[in-house]
């Protein structure tokens, strides 16, 4: 476990030091981008500390990115060193600088303890659970039966997914912000419609959907009412887990990719950088009474009948 560099603790992001110096000036007259202001101003997270886990992977990169340039100082959270360090060395290249990273598997309580350990009461403000994933042994292909699934690679997709989600709630949970914490998990459009092959990644994904409408309540009622858990949804992005899954070598799509695209309202794969909205919303006050809720982020298939 490594966070290099300074120790954890609030920064005060170049974004706001500029707002400060427009305050003065009137974007009408021209003159640099106007000052955030009245709607604008809440969908800022300048001076807030984020947890990103499995922040290095294809949506995680992008979403850690939205964090970012929203203002937040965004903590990486993943068990491959190198692929943290990284991600870190990327955003940094690109001017920002308010990222670090902590080495800790999900699955693993003790080391997510001794990670939670670096934050003060009320220290963390945005807890983001983005790491999971599917396992071909617990994919249930055409060729085969679900009495042929693997049952050890069932076991580990829903502990990676359901719990790989639960115990960073449990353990960093305990430090969030009481006034504006915000807890917000990546479920799938698998836990809204069950999808063919993906067994177990879609009974996990359906049960995330569900504890995060359970600990929306079990928050607000129990440790502080201005504590939010969402969760978001994501359709299909196309992704090194799922690119030759639904599109061949030459870029055309497979027969899957094209069943999806056909019961897809708005006729395409989503891009990862079209999550950062919806995210940064939900971790903002401009969503402040929002909580217990999932949002799909689908171009529509999780809405349509096809029909």
């Amino acid at each position: 476990m490594q966070i290099p560099g300074k120790k954890l603790k609030k920064f005060k992001h170049p974004f706001l030091k500029m707002n400060k110096k427009r305050k003065t000036s009137n974007s009408s007259t021209g003159g640099g981008t106007p000052t955030p202001h009245g709607i604008l101003s809440q969908f800022s997270l300048g001076g807030r500390q984020a947890l990103v886990t499995g922040g290095y992977g294809t949506l995680g990169l992008h979403m850690v990115r939205a964090l970012l340039e929203a203002g937040a100082t965004v903590i990486i959270l993943g068990r491959n060193e190198k692929k943290c360090q990284d991600a870190v060395a990327s955003f940094k290249s690109e001017g920002l600088e308010l990222c670090s990273y902590l080495v800790a598997d999900v699955t693993e309580r003790s080391e997510l303890e001794k990670g939670c350990e670096l934050f003060a009461p009320d220290g963390l403000d945005i807890l983001i659970n983005a790491a999971g994933g599917n396992q071909a042994g617990a994919t249930v292909m055409p060729t085969q039966s679900f009495f042929e699934m693997d049952e050890p690679s069932f076991r580990q997709n829903v502990d990676l997914n359901l719990m790989g989600t639960v115990l960073p709630c449990q353990v960093f949970g305990k430090r969030l912000n009481v006034n504006h914490g915000v807890i917000i998990n990546i479920t799938s459009l698998a836990a809204l419609k069950p999808l063919t092959r993906v067994v177990a990644y879609s009974a996990a994904k359906a049960a995330v959907d569900n504890f995060t409408k359970w600990l929306a309540t079990e928050m607000a009622q129990k440790v502080s009412p201005r504590i939010r858990v969402n969760a978001i949804a994501p359709g299909f992005f196309l992704a090194d887990q799922n690119r030759a899954l639904l599109t061949k070598e030459d870029g055309t799509l497979t027969s899957r990719g094209s069943t999806i695209i056909s019961a897809s309202p708005m006729g395409r794969f989503g891009n990862p950088e079209e999550l950062g909205g919806p995210l940064v919303w939900l971790c903002s006050d401009a969503a402040s009474f929002v909580t217990g809720t999932t949002i799909a982020v689908d171009g529509g298939f999780s809405g349509w009948c096809a029909v």
